[in-house]
Parts: structure tokens; sequence; C-alpha cells
């Protein structure tokens, strides 16, 4: 089997063949903690890592993702697995009520076409 195909496997695999979490909560700095271990057997590699990666301290669905070296979509499958069975906790990064300043996002728009 070639590498390409292989990699279209595994997340199918990983997932159990579900391409959606259970519950539409993971956003990309979503921070995810681990709160209780799991028992030998109990969940599968991927999750393991998962709970170790987030045992010290907080790490973002993106990190978590990268560490993993599989899709978002596939990771934020594996994370509602994990809340579901109460093994994480999440905490979502506050937004700010009021829209950016006009000036600012000009300024970074100015900065941007400058660098090119």
């Amino acid at each position: 089997m070639k590498r390409a195909q292989r990699s279209l496997v595994r997340p199918h695999v990983v997932t159990r063949g579900r391409a959606r979490p259970s519950r539409n909560t993971f956003e990309m700095d979503t921070q995810i903690y681990t709160i209780r271990v799991a028992s030998p057997g109990a969940v599968g590699p991927e999750m393991r890592r998962v709970l170790e990666m987030c045992r010290d301290g907080a790490k973002s669905v993106a990190e978590i993702a990268g560490h993993l070296a599989l899709p978002i979509s596939v990771t934020k499958v594996l994370l509602g697995d994990l809340l579901d069975s109460g093994h994480i906790v999440t905490r979502t990064a506050q937004r700010d009520l009021e829209p950016p300043r006009l000036e600012l996002l000009q300024g970074v728009l100015d900065g941007l076409r400058a660098s090119l």
C-alpha cells in the first residue's frame, strides 16, 4: 500500500468511521486539560497521547493535532470522545465583545502590502 493511501485509511480507522465529533465545542484555540487518566486498554493510542500531552498543562486543539500528525477534524472526533468519557475538560478563549477598530485593520493591511 502506498504512503498516500495509508494516510487516508488511518484517520478513518482512528475515528472508527466517524467524520464529526459528538459535540461541536472545539475551536482551533480551545484549551484541553486532562482531568482523569485512562485505565489500560480503555482508550486507543492516539487518545492516550492526548491525555499524556495535556496532563501537565493545557494544549490547544491545533497543537494536539500537530503533535498527533492528524487532521483537525480527526483530532476533534478523538477529543469529543475524551470529553464524553470525562477524561478531559475544555476552556475556550474569551472573544472580544467589540469588533476590531477599522484603523487597526487598515494598519495591518498597509503593513502586509508594504512587505510584499
